[in-house]
C-alpha cells in the first residue's frame, strides 16, 4: 500500500511542492513548527532513511541542500535545522526547519496554523529561490 508520500508524490494528495528531480520531492510540511519547515523524499518508497543505498543517500542530502539554501534565503533565520525520525511515516523523509535557537526543533511543541494561501506564498517564494540563486 502507498505511503501518504507516494500519494502526494503521484499528485493523488494536493502538497505544496517546492523541488523535484527523478528521484526527490520537496513539499511544506502543512503543520509546521516554523514557516518554510520543508519535507525532502525519495520517490522511492524505503521505510528507515539508513536502508538506502549509499548513492541514493548522498544524492538525498545534496538535494536536501539545495533546497535547505533556498529557504534560508526566504525564510529569515540562523540555521536549517535538519531532523529524521522516520516513525510517522514508513518513507524516508528529511524535515529542514528554520530556527533560531535549538527549541524551535522540538517536535513536541505546538505546531503552526498556517492558511493555504500563506502556504502557497511561501513556496513560491522557496521556489523562486532554488531557480533563480
Amino acid at each position: 500500500m502507498a505511503t501518504i508520500f507516494s500519494k502526494i508524490i503521484n499528485g493523488e494528495i494536493p502538497s505544496y511542492k517546492i523541488a523535484e528531480t527523478d528521484k526527490f520531492y520537496a513539499f511544506l510540511d502543512i503543520s509546521p513548527l516554523a514557516k518554510g519547515h520543508t519535507l525532502v523524499v525519495p520517490k522511492q518508497e524505503i521505510d528507515y532513511i539508513f536502508n538506502l543505498e549509499d548513492n541514493l543517500l548522498g544524492e538525498l542530502h545534496i538535494f536536501s541542500k539545495k533546497v535547505a539554501k533556498a529557504i534560508e534565503n526566504t525564510i529569515p533565520c540562523k540555521r536549517i535545522g535538519i531532523a529524521v525520525i522516520g516513525l510517522e511515516v514508513p518513507h524516508t523523509h528529511i524535515h529542514l526547519i528554520p530556527i533560531n535557537n535549538v527549541s524551535d526543533i522540538d517536535f513536541s511543541r505546538e505546531k503552526l496554523k498556517l492558511t493555504a494561501e500563506e502556504l502557497d506564498e511561501i513556496s513560491k517564494k522557496i521556489r523562486y529561490n532554488i531557480d533563480n540563486n
